[in-house]
C-alpha cells in the first residue's frame, strides 16, 4: 500500500553542532521565518524554520554525533547533498549571501530556458539551491 500524503511538501531535519550559526543563516541571511524553538526528547533543541509549507528542523543534539557529513555539495559525498528553495529574486538573494560572507559555489546561471539557479553553502557546508523559474 502506498503512503497517503497529507501535506504537499516535506519537512527536513538538519542535524548540526553549530546551531546558532545555522539558525542565523537560514533566519537572518535568507530571511526565512522562525516558527518555534523546542526541546528534543532526550536532550538538545530543535529550531523550526518555515520555507513555504516545508519546515526545516535545525537540531542540536545533547550529545556530540559520532560522525559528520563531509561538505562539498553535489560532489562531496553520496546521500542528501542539497535542497532547493524556489525564489523570485535569485540575483539579489545570492548577493545577500555572498555579501554576508557565505560561499557561493555556483553563481546564478540559466540551466535551461526560463530556469536559473545558484548554490549557496550554509555554515556546515550543506548546499542550498536557489531556483528561479520565469
Amino acid at each position: 500500500m502506498p503512503v497517503e500524503i497529507t501535506k504537499q511538501s516535506i519537512d527536513l531535519g538538519l542535524i548540526t553542532t553549530n546551531g546558532e550559526a545555522m539558525v542565523a543563516f537560514y533566519r537572518d541571511v535568507l530571511g526565512l521565518e522562525q516558527e518555534a524553538v523546542m526541546p528534543m526528547p532526550g536532550g538538545g533543541q530543535m529550531t523550526r524554520i518555515k520555507i513555504g509549507t516545508t519546515i526545516l528542523k535545525i537540531v542540536v543534539n545533547a550529545k556530540q554525533p559520532k560522525a559528520t557529513a563531509p561538505p562539498g555539495g553535489i560532489g562531496g559525498a553520496t546521500g542528501f547533498r542539497y535542497f532547493t528553495i524556489s525564489v523570485s529574486n535569485l540575483e539579489a538573494a545570492t548577493a545577500v549571501c555572498a555579501d554576508a560572507g557565505f560561499k557561493v559555489p555556483m553563481t546564478p546561471r540559466e540551466i535551461r530556458p526560463g530556469v536559473s539557479i545558484a548554490m549557496i553553502e550554509d555554515p556546515d557546508g550543506n548546499w542550498v539551491e536557489l531556483l528561479q523559474a520565469t
